[in-house]
């Protein structure tokens, strides 16, 4: 029987409300802003929100906060509906924070008719300096007292677009000793002459972040608003919006930011490295963006189990790269299919084979019970990698060597016969003999080798480039380490091998599908493929060679 899973603290909050009578069923929201795409961090909020509505009823909306006009495009908005429709989970209402400008605006009207609100003229310096200190009490403002009907006037003033931007803003009237800094007669409203792109140019006047997210989940009925730790400060401003404007009792919950080790999170931080040109872009195969891991290869069902596994907690910290590896690699060795591809080719001629157009069966997938076989051609001239033969081989080496014999995948045991070198001593082939009695499946040879190597047959080879990726920084949390974050860029984070040699099966790859290449690591088509080209991205290495490499150092 298997062991029953704990619950997380946000399971147990949810099962004591829906026991209590509190809520019939949840609803949440994932709230992106539309300025970026979406990072592993998000993936782990994404999984959270709608997991939680799978496993306990209700739904999720998504709800882009684009509240911020000067940052927002519609490039993001559709990256983020492909990432989280890729990821496998479907909202029930798309919804955007400027549907409610007009719902806002009148809450606001209404916080002001109560004398909870008042237009301020300060500039922002002096707003910032009479906030105060952590330890010491800010100051009141000057225009803190205006009647409600001038308050009213100045702000229908400002929605008129009658002021320039920064001239006025619209304030909270709370607490300027308020112990939260975050209390202390917060901004609601700030005036930006700027283009939207879903309202255009109706709007001059634009809702803080504070003001409009808690108000947009109480008009939506979220029950369970997940926020990241750093929003903790902001519950107590959230409940007193929703408090004073007596509307849906919406409340915050809050969770640990999950890091992911070898890589930076920030937006900031990762759009420098895509305007200083260290990747080629949001999606390079490097980034730590949900589409540059599902250009690199990696699987949906990865990623859902990597968030299940890391989990959610109270603390911060910085999730292992080689979990989310390990992930990947589980999924993909039940459902990549296995293609023999040489990097580094040696010619071998089988000296004393002489069939023509023989095909040899091998396993698609030998995980998969249902995987089938492919006809794989088998001729004389076949290409082996360099690395696969040594001519004085040490100790406990079981692969080719003169005078040794090894099985080649799926067709004939061989020996090596003859090392062919060219004028300055480079082996350029080997000449080598066949069992005929030893064919994979009918193999009556009674010969027993310990190695088994992939080939490529030298007339059906087909030619792609690969690029193998590796971690971006050398450093395990580059943003906390001594200097500039950029200083840990790892230099051989891509290394492109132009020319390697499939069998002709791989002529047939496809997007999305992914591939095992014997012995080399998981790889997938890449979207800069062409008729005349194929490329390749590594997924990932078989085995955890970066733990192992760390070691050694």
């Amino acid at each position: 029987m298997a062991e029953e899973k704990s619950l997380n603290f946000l399971e147990e909050i949810i099962e004591n409300d829906l026991k209590s009578g509190r809520y019939r069923s949840i609803v949440t929201r994932f709230p992106p802003e539309p300025n970026g795409y979406l990072h592993m961090g998000h993936a782990t909020s994404i999984c959270l929100n709608f997991g939680l509505t799978k496993k306990y009823g209700g739904y999720t909306n998504l709800r882009f906060d684009d509240t911020n006009p000067t940052t927002e495009e519609t490039e993001f908005v559709q990256s983020i509906k492909d990432d989280v429709r890729w990821l496998g989970f479907e909202w029930k209402n798309e919804l955007y924070a400027s549907d409610y400008f007009e719902e806002l605006y009148l809450f606001a009207i209404k916080l002001i008719r109560k004398g909870c609100a008042y237009v301020d003229d300060s500039d922002s310096e002096t707003i910032a300096a009479e906030k105060g200190t952590p330890t010491q009490a800010g100051v009141n403002s000057k225009f803190r007292d205006r009647s409600v009907e001038e308050n009213l006037q100045l702000f229908e003033d400002m929605k008129a677009g009658k002021f320039k931007d920064g001239e006025r803003v619209l304030r909270a009237k709370i607490d300027m000793a308020h112990p939260n800094m975050l209390m202390r007669d917060p901004l609601m409203y700030r005036i930006k002459h700027a283009h939207h792109h879903r309202t255009g140019d109706k709007w001059c006047i634009y809702p803080m972040y504070d003001f409009a997210h808690g108000q947009s989940d109480s008009i939506e009925h979220i029950t369970h608003s997940i926020c990241t730790l750093e929003f903790v400060p902001h519950r107590e401003l959230y409940d007193w919006f929703i408090e004073q404007l007596d509307i849906f009792p919406s409340h915050q919950y809050e969770f640990a930011r999950r890091n992911l080790s070898y890589t930076v999170m920030s937006k900031r931080k990762l759009l420098q490295l895509v305007n200083e040109k260290h990747v080629e872009g949001w999606d390079d195969p490097r980034m730590p963006t949900i589409s540059a891991f599902r250009r690199r290869g990696y699987t949906a069902a990865a990623i859902r189990d990597f968030c299940d596994r890391v989990g959610i907690a109270k603390r911060e910290n910085v999730a292992d790269l080689s979990l989310l590896e390990f992930c990947v690699r589980e999924d993909l060795n039940k459902i990549a299919l296995r293609r023999m591809v040489v990097f580094d080719p040696l010619k071998i001629v089988l000296t004393n084979y002489t069939n023509e157009n023989e095909l040899v069966s091998v396993e698609d997938n030998p995980e998969d019970t249902n995987g089938g076989f492919r006809d794989v051609p088998f001729s004389k001239e076949l290409y082996i990698e360099q690395e696969d033969f040594i001519e004085n081989p040490p100790k406990k080496f079981f692969r080719l060597f003169p005078g040794g014999m090894v099985r080649l995948k799926g067709a004939y045991i061989i020996k090596c016969d003859e090392v062919i070198k060219d004028d300055t001593g480079k082996i350029i082939q080997l000449n080598c003999s066949y069992i005929p009695e030893s064919k994979s499946g009918n193999d009556t040879s009674n010969i027993k080798v310990k190695g088994t190597l992939h080939w490529v047959s030298v007339e059906h080879a087909v030619t792609a480039e690969v690029r193998l990726y590796d971690r971006l920084f050398k450093a395990e949390d580059p943003s906390n380490e001594e200097g500039n974050f950029k200083d840990y860029i790892n230099e051989d984070s891509l290394q492109i091998i132009s020319t390697v040699y499939g069998e002709p099966a791989l002529k047939n790859a496809v997007a999305e599908e992914r591939y095992q290449f014997l012995r080399k690591g998981y790889f997938t088509l890449d979207k800069d493929s062409s008729e005349e080209k194929m490329i390749f991205n590594r997924t990932v290495t078989l085995k955890d060679t970066w733990a192992r490499e760390v070691k050694k150092v």
